[in-house]
């Protein structure tokens, strides 16, 4: 029985993308919770997964040199927030990173959701989910909720010509539109910069 879970699970394991990352929720459908948390820890131990942190996993990405990938943190963060259509949004330092607006990736990595607080430790590294308004969610995984977030993060008397140069570049002419079109969710003085980066 426990083997035929097993296979079951790897089998949806091998139907995803490397890369993908899970709890054993999403195994659930397949047999009793403990059924499903033994066949992952003998996943884990024969190296079709790895375990992440407790009840997290990914079925990691191989790169022909360097071996497996570190997780994608974006990925990390939709597991947590569940298969309940949670909205997670890249937030402070992190925001900015990714925006290539500062070089360090933070030790903290902060994801606004509109679903519970959460916090996971993964190597050195603190994942966080921290439960926002219904405003900071309006942009949501679009281009514009990350500028907000990363220029946030800034702050108004650091954003110089350097910064607005770095978005300008970063940016597609179709990211800044939905700059424009997401206008009423900036705070003023971050709707002065959207203004900004259209030139």
């Amino acid at each position: 029985m426990a083997q035929s879970i097993e296979n079951k699970i790897a089998s949806r394991i091998y139907s995803k993308d490397a890369g993908w990352v899970f709890t054993p929720n999403h195994f659930i459908d397949l047999g009793s919770r403990t059924a499903v948390a033994q066949a992952l820890v003998r996943l884990v131990r024969v190296g079709t997964i790895r375990r992440l942190a407790h009840g997290l996993y990914d079925y990691p990405e191989k790169h022909p040199t360097l071996g497996e990938l570190p997780a994608n943190y974006e990925r990390i963060a939709q597991a947590l927030a569940g298969r309940d259509n949670l909205r997670i949004q890249p937030s402070g330092a992190y925001a900015a990173n990714l925006l290539g607006l500062t070089e360090q990736v933070p030790a903290r990595i902060v994801f606004l959701t509109d679903g519970s607080n959460r916090t996971v430790q993964i190597n050195k590294q603190q994942l966080v989910l921290k439960r926002t308004t219904p405003k900071n969610m309006a942009t949501a995984g679009r281009v514009s909720g990350l500028v907000i977030q990363a220029l946030r993060y800034l702050g108004q008397n650091n954003v110089d010509d350097k910064i607005i140069g770095i978005l300008k570049k970063k940016l597609s002419s179709n990211d800044k539109r939905q700059l424009i079109n997401d206008l009423r969710f900036a705070p003023v003085w971050i709707g002065i910069i959207f203004r900004k980066l259209q030139g």
